[in-house]
Formats: C-alpha cells, sequence, structure tokens
C-alpha cells in the first residue's frame, strides 16, 4: 500500500521516518507541505528519499493519504481525497465535527476515514461503552501554557500567557465549542466525541499549568457499564501542542493495516 503524507511538522517527519524505516506492506509515496525547499531537503535525507509532489499528485500516487497538517488545511484534503477514493487517515479530526457529508463522500466512493487514538488512551473501552449507553463523557487538559500560544480563544481574549503564575482554567465547554477554540490543542478530545456520545455532550476543562513539562488528559465516562477513568501524561514533541503519542499511535494505525494479529477495537 502506498501512503502520502500532507503536512511535515513533527508528527509527518515522525510518519515518514517509520515508514522509511520499514513498515510492513506500506512505502512511502510521496509527501507535501507548504514550505517545499525545506520538505525537499528532509525527504531527500531518507533512507528511500520520497518525491515532494503537489496534493493532487500525491492523492494520485497514494492508497491512503496521512492529514497531519491543519483542520483549515483538511477542509481541502478530504473532499479531494475521498473523491479519488482514497483512504483518509485524519490527524486534525476536529475538522471532522459535523461532516456528516464527507463520511456519505467516503462511502459513495468506498473508502474509508480513519481517525488515530492520538494523544490519550481508552478509546475501545469508550467504543465499547458506547455500544450501551453512556451518562457523561468529561476530559480535563492541563499543558504548559506555552502550548497554547496562538490559540484562536487565546488572541481574541486577549490572554496574556506569560503573566499566568498558577494552574488557571482557560477553557470549559462542549467538545463542538473547544475544537473552534484551539484546533491544534484539542484534537484528542474530538476523537473522544466521535467515539462517545457526540462533540455537543462531550465536555472539556482546560488548564494552563506554568512549570508543567507535560501534556495530562484525564478522562472520565459513566454509563450502563460502569465508570472509566484515564489519565494520560504525554511527553510534548518539539511542537509544545503535541505530544509523542500522538503520532506513535499513528504509526501504530498504520502497522495495523497490514497485521494478521490485531488486538482492541
Amino acid at each position: 500500500m502506498d501512503v502520502g503524507i500532507v503536512g511535515l511538522g513533527a508528527i509527518g517527519r515522525a510518519l515518514c521516518r517509520a515508514l522509511d524505516d520499514g513498515i510492513p506492506g506500506l512505502r512511502l509515496a510521496g509527501a507535501t507541505a507548504r514550505d517545499r525547499e525545506k520538505a525537499e531537503r528532509f525527504l531527500k535525507g531518507l533512507r528511500f528519499p520520497a518525491p515532494f509532489l503537489a496534493l493532487d499528485d500525491l492523492i494520485d500516487a497514494s492508497s491512503l493519504v496521512v492529514e497531519a497538517s491543519t483542520q483549515a488545511h483538511l477542509q481541502e484534503i478530504a473532499p479531494m481525497t475521498l473523491e479519488a477514493g482514497r483512504d483518509l487517515v485524519v490527524l486534525s479530526c476536529g475538522g471532522l465535527l459535523g461532516r456528516r457529508d464527507w463520511v456519505e463522500l467516503a462511502a459513495a466512493h468506498r473508502c474509508r476515514i480513519l481517525v488515530p487514538s492520538a494523544a490519550i488512551a481508552g478509546l475501545d473501552g469508550v467504543k465499547g461503552a458506547s455500544v450501551g449507553a453512556i451518562t457523561s463523557v468529561t476530559m480535563e487538559t492541563r499543558k504548559p501554557p506555552r502550548g497554547l500560544a496562538g490559540a484562536p480563544w487565546i488572541e481574541e481574549r486577549k490572554i496574556d500567557l506569560d503573566a499566568i503564575t498558577k494552574e488557571t482554567l482557560i477553557f470549559e465547554g462542549p467538545a463542538t465549542e473547544a475544537c473552534r477554540a484551539f484546533p491544534a490543542n484539542v484534537n484528542v478530545l474530538a476523537a473522544l466525541s466521535l467515539a462517545g456520545i457526540g462533540p455537543e455532550k462531550t465536555h472539556l476543562r482546560l488548564f494552563a499549568v506554568p512549570g508543567q513539562k507535560m501534556n495530562m488528559h484525564r478522562i472520565t465516562v459513566e454509563g450502563e457499564f460502569g465508570r472509566l477513568s484515564v489519565e494520560v501524561e504525554n511527553v510534548p514533541s518539539e511542537n509544545p501542542r503535541t505530544g509523542r503519542l500522538s503520532y506513535l499511535s499513528t504509526i501504530a494505525l498504520l502497522r495495523d493495516l497490514s497485521a494478521t494479529l490485531r488486538v482492541g477495537t
């Protein structure tokens, strides 16, 4: 299976390296990114150099496309990929909320939209619980203030992140609002809502914590099955908005595509 990567930030580069090192049944077909010169330099440095391709050419060359870009770019990537009948792995999954049309497009062209677990654990339990009745899903996220820099919520309210000296509640609300307010920070929340009871009923409390070195997520789910509680502390990647588990879980998803033994839902 030929894999195309869209976006060569911390996640995209890690995925390219993993494919270059070897994942059974998969081959890196190429990649695209905003900075062509930088991208070409990276791709030529791989053991098996891959080409830089324009988005439409990358889709044509790939059996599966991995979006490792932004929610805004996903608006272009998703319809082009799905209309071409290619499977699409979505990292900026906050952009999937409310896009039933993309699901229908994938069905019409007999392809799939795949979402990795990203920076959290427990999605398999949430998916299982959702077969029955779930009464509540909440997530508390704690991040270093610099990891929230540039978010629309921060910019619009002119929040001075450097002035925060103690744990501070920055946002509280449903996933629908949170994913618009922090598009680069809460894709894990979108994945949680898609696996469970939907974005309107999935609740977030987001804290900025000075001096904290890890991104922390605490998920609590209650329903007829009982109560599920998961806490994850992620080491940030070179991009402080992204935990290393985000790309590790995507590599695991890619390995599962051709695995003869698959564990978990």
